[in-house]
């Protein structure tokens, strides 16, 4: 099995596991295709990159490349994003918490856009913008009330969420009263990020024609007008043969469709469009692959195949109860024979990464690979066990490369004083 012209195989014995491995044409292919699919059908479309997917100053480069933006949601991210060589101009700041330490780095390196997420924030820019003698350009996160049917950890549009100034209670017009009573903070429109993994399309019409509705009430009601809009991401990907999420192109038509409709019923001129892909770009362009350790087997119950990464550097089973593939590296074109349960190396009854897979006969020393491993996995990382974070390697053309160093243990007690 091969990525980018190189053998999975030969890559894991040369580097090591577990190991991440991203494919340069693939990332460059989809964004390529988020492009073109909504700039085609609406060309005042931003196309920023949602980096907490994964973020590497090697991808951003990538992205800065193929003309994306990025949207960020902490300075760590700011910083590898702007060191990666991404324009600051063309990323955006989130979050639901951003320190006013945060702010005003960001604003004195000329970010483009800060989404301001609740009623401190405002404050905490207004404080800042009067004592730099700046200005700023943001957006504010309304909550439409939109449940998209996804995981309730990742669902952020309805009104029980974290994030944003909810439309229902009144506090998203309060927000933007506020706003546009600070001297020096252009607001430019109105953000929505109603979930992950969403699957069903119309939630997006919803939350587009609610946001849009909206805008026009307070462009009505106050000095206000809707140059920017932005519906955030949640676009789906495959991780199992059982999923089917909707083509780039199916979000790009609903999306667009409904902010023309939207736009054209209150008579308002079109804004930009802005849309956040994180996982769908990186997701289908990393594998992660293990080696086989251990093997356990319950007779009538259950047979444990136990390998040298797990929780650690893929959290997502343990806390979503996400679903993947694999496939046996080295016994590719072997029948499947057997029900196996693949386990972490982690000191946890949860540290399973897939329950009751189908696979041929697994020994000790097998390489198993689980593809779409490219979002969520490295960002969500951890040192616990005081086990290592997997390196990370880029692969092109029949050559590769590291661009995340496997950690040492040198790194992880660095940072301990004794």
């Amino acid at each position: 099995m091969t990525i980018g012209g190189c053998s999975l195989i030969e890559l894991a014995n040369t580097y090591g596991t577990p190991l991440y491995v991203f494919d340069d044409n693939t990332i460059r292919e989809r964004c390529k295709t988020f492009i073109h699919e909504f700039r085609s059908r609406y060309p005042e479309t931003h196309v920023a990159y949602a980096s907490k997917a994964f973020i590497n100053q090697k991808l951003t480069s990538i992205l800065s490349e193929e003309g994306m933006g990025m949207d960020v949601v902490s300075l760590g991210e700011f910083i590898a994003a702007k060191q990666g060589g991404m324009d600051p101009g063309k990323i955006h700041l989130h979050g639901n918490n951003k320190s006013p330490e945060e702010l005003e780095y960001v604003i004195s390196n000329n970010i483009g856009r800060i989404i301001i997420d609740n009623f401190d924030e405002i404050e905490n820019l207004s404080n800042i913008i009067k004592s730099k003698n700046c200005s700023i350009k943001a957006l504010i996160r309304i909550s439409p009330g939109v449940d998209p049917h996804t995981h309730s950890y990742i669902s952020t549009g309805i009104l029980d969420s974290k994030f944003g100034f909810a439309i229902e209670t009144g506090d998203a017009e309060k927000a933007i009263k506020k706003c546009l009573e600070i001297d020096g903070l252009d607001l430019l429109g109105i953000h929505c990020h109603i979930g992950s993994q969403i699957f069903e399309i119309e939630p997006y019409n919803d939350a587009m024609d609610i946001s849009v509705n909206f805008a026009v009430n307070m462009a009505n009601r106050y000095n206000f007008k809707l140059s920017e809009i932005s519906i955030g991401g949640g676009f789906a990907i495959a991780y199992t043969q059982n999923e089917n999420p909707p083509s780039v192109k199916e979000y790009a038509e609903i999306i667009t469709n409904a902010l023309k409709n939207a736009c054209a019923s209150n008579n308002i001129e079109l804004p930009k469009l802005i849309i956040e892909p994180g996982r769908a770009i990186a997701g289908p362009s990393g594998v992660a692959i293990y080696r086989v350790g251990s093997i356990k087997d319950i007779p009538n119950i259950r047979k444990y195949v136990s390998v040298d990464g797990g929780m650690g550097d893929n959290i997502r089973p343990a806390l979503y109860e996400s679903e993947y593939e694999a496939v046996v590296l080295n016994k590719i074109d072997q029948e499947n024979t057997e029900i196996v349960t693949i386990a972490g190396k982690y000191c946890e009854s949860g540290d399973i990464l897939i329950k009751d897979i189908n696979l041929p006969h697994i020994e000790k020393n097998d390489l198993i690979c689980i593809p779409a491993s490219g979002a969520y996995c490295i960002p969500m990382s951890s040192n616990y066990n005081m086990n290592l974070k997997p390196a990370v390697i880029l692969v092109q053309d029949g050559k590769s490369e590291i661009i995340r160093k496997r950690e040492t243990y040198d790194d992880i007690l660095s940072l301990e004083v004794f």
